[in-house]
């Protein structure tokens, strides 16, 4: 097997708050049906579903590697759909926050080697 490219499936609560989230933060929106939406930013890529679980969406977690955690840490935290965000920590391998999504989901904001 060869992979070349993986893409997660992000689960929303509600469909069209979540888009307005990823576009808040940076994310471009392109659509491919009433219940799928593929987000985009740089070479990066993610479905959004319109499909909700709760256990689910409480167990997931993305982690989004960023060239400046404070200029992504300004952004997110002016997200009007955000459920929660934490300050920038310094970890032995980089900066970090963690922000909450809209349906639950954690995105662990990263920059790495910093």
């Amino acid at each position: 097997m060869d992979v070349i490219d993986i893409k997660a499936f992000v689960p929303s609560k509600d469909y069209e708050i979540s888009q307005s989230f990823y576009s808040e933060i940076g994310f471009k929106s392109e659509y491919i049906t009433e219940d799928l939406s593929l987000f985009e930013n740089g070479d990066c890529f993610f479905f959004l579903q319109r499909f909700y679980n709760e256990d689910l969406a409480n167990n997931f977690m993305l982690q989004i590697c960023v060239a400046d955690i404070y200029e992504a840490f300004e952004l997110c935290s002016n997200s009007l759909h955000k459920t929660k965000i934490t300050p920038v920590q310094q970890e032995s391998w980089g900066n970090v926050f963690y922000l909450w999504g809209p349906a639950g989901e954690l995105l662990h904001i990263t920059q790495l080697g910093s």
